[in-house]
């Protein structure tokens, strides 16, 4: 039985092919590529204001991003959800990237650069374009996918999708406290001697090894549900695998050059979730 979208969000339907996925593809692709292009000082060293500029443009570049995955989805803007979604995010990210520039501003210069980095090895390339196409683009594409086409599952009732968008707000701000805590948090797995590379063991770091990690499940599920979509939250699994494939070649290369860092897995032995893993 083919559900109701509530919240009066409907719009005609029609069957959903590979050519809106594949216009989705193409509208996320040149959206990133026009900022890369408008804002060239996203991939080199900024310096005062231009800082400043960067952190600006790469939030906005990954809200135009994760924007146009859900509106091409869903075929419309006229989604509610999912314009309080994006105000979620740009406003936890926001206060997040103000508060790590305070105390680590070389670690947010460094994140907010393109998420690649000349040292960074194939595989931790091809791992993280995983992550964030499957997880950060694909599951916002899924989700406009089947609430407004597909309509594979029920609709979460409000209180489960309530509870989707304060996850999605928390696993944010999780990310945040991580990069406060970690003055070594890079996008890419690598050793950092010129920065004086030592093991983070402070903050969520004494609870679990990979608290930023930990942060992906909250966004990935919370986004799920709370955009009404059971298909997309059961989707999240593929990313998180990438994830967790990631995490461990990640303690692999720490524990070989990292001194301290076996030691420190010793002494933390959860990675993800306290308690269980």
């Amino acid at each position: 039985m083919r559900r109701r979208i509530d919240d009066g969000e409907r719009t005609p339907r029609y069957d959903c092919t590979i050519a809106r996925v594949s216009q989705a593809a193409r509208t996320v692709i040149a959206t990133f590529l026009f900022f890369s292009l408008e804002f060239p000082f996203l991939s080199t060293t900024p310096t005062g204001m231009a800082m400043v500029y960067r952190i600006v443009a790469r939030l906005t570049l990954d809200a135009a991003v994760v924007a146009a995955a859900l509106f091409v989805g869903a075929g419309t803007f006229m989604w509610p959800r999912a314009w309080t979604m994006l105000a979620v995010l740009c406003a936890v990210r926001g206060v997040g990237a103000w508060a790590v520039h305070r105390v680590h501003p070389a670690v947010l210069r460094e994140r907010v650069s393109l998420p690649m980095h000349a040292a960074q090895s194939l595989t931790d390339r091809a791992l993280v374009l995983g992550v964030l196409a499957t997880g950060f683009v694909g599951i916002p594409l899924l989700a406009g996918l089947d609430v407004w086409h597909w309509q594979v599952f029920v609709t979460p009732p409000r209180l489960v999708a309530g509870a989707g968008l304060l996850a999605f707000a928390l696993g944010w701000a999780l990310k945040n406290v991580a990069l406060r805590a970690n003055a070594f948090a890079v996008a890419e797995v690598r050793l950092q001697p010129e920065r004086g590379h030592t093991v983070a063991d402070v903050g969520p770091y004494r609870v679990v090894r990979h608290p930023f990690y930990a942060a992906d499940p909250l966004i990935l599920f919370g986004a799920g549900l709370w955009l009404g979509s059971y298909a997309a939250t059961l989707a999240t699994m593929l990313p998180l695998a990438l994830m967790v494939i990631r995490l461990r070649r990640e303690e692999q290369v720490l524990g070989r050059a990292l001194p301290g860092y076996v030691a420190y897995m010793r002494r933390v032995r959860f990675r993800l979730v306290p308690g269980l893993w």
